[in-house]
């Protein structure tokens, strides 16, 4: 089934924006939630020079899409982080906020227009599913979302996110685990308790308890398949 057309997108534009430092290109999208009761309430906020905060684009429960930032630009959305060798996300990335305080499941409308969003920026930039990460993805130990009730998988479905292939328990071990989530591109110099947090909140979202040897096999799956910086090889 051909994916629905996007609907129209409101040009609504934050000061708090900048060059692309060092000649960067966007390579990635980051997704967050807004955490605030409303779309407007965290589209006023994105746009005043006072929060040093702003997104690419913001989406509305409804499916309103904003843009705040021309893509070719450095938003101000991903802080402090690192994902895999690049420090700087904000330079290399695309910010799409999606409103939801995060107790809550994201809408239809909201969804349908993210994909449709993403599909445009996507091939705008040459971006790979292996190159959309979650804000708790790059930023472990300080951020949640875009959160447990996101839905990763309808993402992978449609190629615009990766996920496991079918895995067999692997054998728990922290270190192994850490040293396998890094060359996914987790940071791993936090509490293990945060990094299990993150891959559980994006792979396992409602999986509780200690590390397991499924969040193990994941992990392998996953770092074999989409090392976030693979080794360069000579012609």
């Amino acid at each position: 089934m051909p994916r629905a057309s996007a609907p129209p997108i409101t040009w609504f534009p934050s000061p708090n924006c900048g060059p692309r430092r060092d000649g960067a290109r966007p390579d990635m999208i980051v997704l967050h939630y807004t955490a605030m009761d409303t779309a407007k309430a965290a589209r006023d906020r994105l746009c005043d020079s006072d929060a040093e905060v702003s997104a690419h684009y913001l989406i509305g429960e409804t499916g309103q899409i904003w843009q705040l930032v021309e893509e070719e630009m450095r938003a101000w959305h991903a802080g402090a982080g690192q994902w895999g060798s690049v420090t700087d996300v904000n330079s290399r990335s695309i910010g799409i906020e999606l409103a939801n305080t995060g107790l809550h499941p994201f809408s239809e409308p909201q969804m349908a227009a993210l994909e449709v969003l993403m599909t445009g920026i996507m091939a705008r930039w040459n971006i790979a599913p292996e190159r959309v990460i979650g804000h708790s993805d790059m930023a472990p130990d300080r951020k949640f979302d875009p959160g447990p009730r996101f839905d990763w998988l309808r993402l992978a479905r449609q190629g615009l996110s990766i996920w496991y292939e079918a895995v067999q328990p692997a054998e728990t071990n922290i270190d192994e685990f850490k040293k396998l989530s890094q060359a996914i591109g987790y940071k791993c110099k936090i509490p293990d308790e945060f990094l299990l947090f993150a891959v559980r909140s994006r792979f396992r979202p409602w999986a509780e308890g200690p590390l397991d040897a499924f969040d193990s096999a994941i992990v392998h799956n996953l770092a074999e398949r989409f090392p976030v910086d693979p080794p360069v090889t000579s012609a």
